[in-house]
């Protein structure tokens, strides 16, 4: 041999590719080491071997059909899995290529098989990732280190109604609510830098201008220095959950009838100005309502009638309002109207008589005309009480005062006011 083919010899005996050559008959004329890896066998055994021998029949069978066509004349390309020496199942691309002297006959054919069993691997892992990519119905964004959108799902686009034609090469920004401030975004940033992620709750707006709630993570990807490469945000839209908390969560503070304050939330409103009161230095008048000839409404026309009635008091009663008071329903015809930081106690009665005019002016409920008054106890802070326990039973002594000297009555908590 000489040096030249010792070199080509030494250059296929060490490529990783299996290489061999076999003639007409079928027989191995040449083999590298990967064969001899391969199949286990060392190559002074693999040449002058048949092919139906080197291997199995099931192979064999699944290779006739290209071994016929290669002794043809025709190049062969094919994929096969296939089992190793060991036990282990390698991913190959096989190519039989004929050898064709100058009679324009075939000589034989040469045989190179590349295992590619890890790109098989990484391929079916990729197909995987992207069925996932594809099939979840959370949204996916991927962007660049500049904030470009690279690439988006069918859940993103579900979600915030933009086309991923419309949304690639945009930045997210084309999604922002408005509803968070440069802190929100920038504490953010800063955890994603530091951390390589950010996971909370966050306003967007869809194409139509809906505004929505998600529930998001944002992960930065990096490459194998540790630079960042990508980053990635993977979001559900939580909108409805959050309706519904947001309407339990209503219902636990508001009336069901009238949809005002119940007595817990009010309660909770009156603790909250007592709280602050030395610093803000605040004062409020609570005035307690009890509807006159409601219970009679009630006896006469049923209380279908009467629910009615009691939500078009409700209307008037919030009708007077300003910002800053409220009014709540906390019994079966009793209502509380707290009057925030009044000027002395001509505009109280000022704010209760024009309450005992709205309430006593006839209402058509359900076809029916009716009219009603309303009894009205007044206790103001700081002088009446310190405690909202204290404010709200002085007021109901002041309502019953008033009460008892007939419809349409108003009256001021005094140490002598006592309920019955």
């Amino acid at each position: 041999m000489t040096e030249g083919e010792q070199f080509i010899k030494t250059i296929i005996d060490s490529t990783p590719n299996m290489m061999g050559y076999w003639d007409t008959d079928l027989r191995c004329r040449y083999a590298n080491n990967a064969f001899s890896d391969w199949f286990g066998m060392l190559p002074e055994k693999i040449i002058g071997i048949r092919f139906q021998d080197l291997v199995s029949p099931q192979l064999f069978a699944l290779n006739e059909p290209h071994l016929r066509a290669v002794l043809a004349g025709e190049p062969q390309r094919f994929e096969r899995t296939l089992n190793k020496a060991d036990g282990s199942v390698g991913h190959i691309i096989g190519h039989y290529l004929p050898d064709i002297g100058a009679d324009g006959k075939v000589k034989g054919f040469s045989i190179q098989a590349s295992e590619v069993t890890v790109l098989k691997e990484t391929e079916a892992k990729l197909k995987l990732a992207a069925c996932v990519f594809e099939n979840t119905l959370d949204g996916v964004l991927i962007c660049d280190v500049d904030g470009e959108i690279l690439s988006v799902n069918p859940g993103f686009v579900e979600i915030t109604g933009y086309t991923s034609e419309e949304a690639v090469g945009e930045n997210p920004r084309i999604l922002r609510s408005n509803r968070h401030d440069k802190a929100f975004y920038e504490a953010m940033w800063n955890e994603i830098e530091t951390r390589g992620r950010w996971k909370g709750e966050i306003w967007n707006r869809r194409k139509d201008g809906e505004l929505y709630l998600l529930r998001m993570t944002v992960s930065m990807v990096r490459d194998e220095n540790g630079d960042p490469v990508r980053y990635v945000s993977v979001f559900n839209d939580i909108t409805a959950l959050w309706r519904k908390d947001e309407h339990i969560r209503h219902l636990a503070f508001h009336d069901a009838l009238t949809n005002l304050p119940n007595r817990t939330l009010l309660t909770d409103r009156i603790d909250q100005k007592l709280f602050n009161s030395d610093r803000e230095q605040s004062q409020f008048a609570l005035m307690f309502l009890d509807l006159d000839g409601f219970k009679l409404v009630n006896d006469r026309l049923g209380h279908h009638v009467g629910d009615e009635l009691l939500k078009d008091v409700a209307k008037r009663l919030l009708a007077l309002v300003r910002k800053s008071d409220t009014v709540a329903r906390v019994g079966g015809d009793e209502f509380i109207f707290l009057v925030n930081n009044p000027q002395g106690r001509d505009e109280i009665t000022d704010v209760a008589n024009r309450i005992v005019n709205s309430l006593s002016e006839p209402a058509e409920i359900l076809g029916k005309v009716l009219q009603i008054g309303v009894s009205i106890g007044i206790a103001m802070f700081p002088s009446d009480g310190h405690t909202s326990v204290e404010m709200i039973r002085n007021a109901d002594a002041a309502m019953y005062s008033a009460k008892s000297r007939g419809r349409n009555n108003i009256s001021f908590y005094s140490a002598g006011s006592s309920a019955p």
